[in-house]
């Protein structure tokens, strides 16, 4: 019996849907050829080590004021330090009158002046030197002296009039001569003092002499200036002389 086409198409699409398509393996098995298997996921590599950090720079500390040397030819305010002189510790002088007291010692206890040599006498101790010393490097050195004489020698220095701090002015001012410093003290004031400048005086040419550890320094002092408040009036210190051309 002769199949017509269109039966055998059918029959074809119906063993089609009922025989399951062979597997990677079994085609394996009929064919003998080995099925490679799936290629394994190489490891990813391993990170590269992180450079080793560079050795940390350290900074030299900045230089202070006190290792740093002062640039040349800057000012000195003063004999004893930079700041004003009524700002700094007060240095004895010859002149000051002292009260030196010492606990439950009367006989050791009295006024003394210092004496144009710069010293004072006390009893048992004889001569100590007090110009240049403060009121407490003066009462150190006074206990230490009286230890010899005296159990835990208590003192006291009392300052009870400044005669040493003086400054002086001289040239065309109405007095000239020299001023005991009671306090703090400018050129202004200390020409005031001095009775003003007379009528020919060089108002532009006034000028600071000051005793520093390096010689003596010229400071040129704005009359004008300072008048209208232009200008620093500059405080005096101990020992300084304003010339008035």
């Amino acid at each position: 019996m002769m199949i017509q086409p269109s039966t055998a198409l059918k029959t074809l699409v119906l063993a089609s849907l009922v025989l399951p398509p062979f597997s990677a393996g079994a085609q394996a098995t009929r064919t003998g050829t080995p099925v490679p298997a799936p290629a394994a996921h190489a490891p990813a590599p391993a990170p590269a080590p992180a450079p080793a950090p560079a050795p940390a720079t350290v900074n030299a500390p900045a230089p202070t004021a006190a290792s740093t040397p002062a640039p040349a030819g800057a000012s000195v305010t003063g004999v004893t330090g930079t700041r004003p002189w009524h700002e700094q510790e007060y240095r004895l002088g010859p002149g000051d009158k002292l009260r030196i007291e010492v606990y439950k010692q009367d006989q050791l206890s009295q006024s003394l002046q210092v004496r144009p040599d710069g010293k004072i006498t006390l009893p048992l101790v004889g001569d100590v030197r007090a110009a240049g010393q403060t009121p407490g490097e003066l009462r150190e050195a006074l206990a230490s002296s009286l230890k010899e004489y005296v159990t835990n020698p208590v003192v006291t220095v009392i300052v009870q009039e400044v005669t040493s701090a003086q400054i002086h002015v001289i040239g065309e001012v109405a007095h000239p001569g020299t001023q005991v410093m009671q306090g703090p003290l400018n050129v202004l004031q200390a020409l005031a003092e001095a009775g003003g400048l007379k009528e020919f005086a060089d108002r532009g040419g006034i000028h600071i002499l000051r005793k520093t550890s390096k010689g003596t320094q010229s400071l040129p002092f704005n009359y004008k200036d300072a008048l209208k408040g232009h200008a620093d009036a500059i405080d005096l210190q101990p020992g300084d002389t304003v010339v008035v051309p």
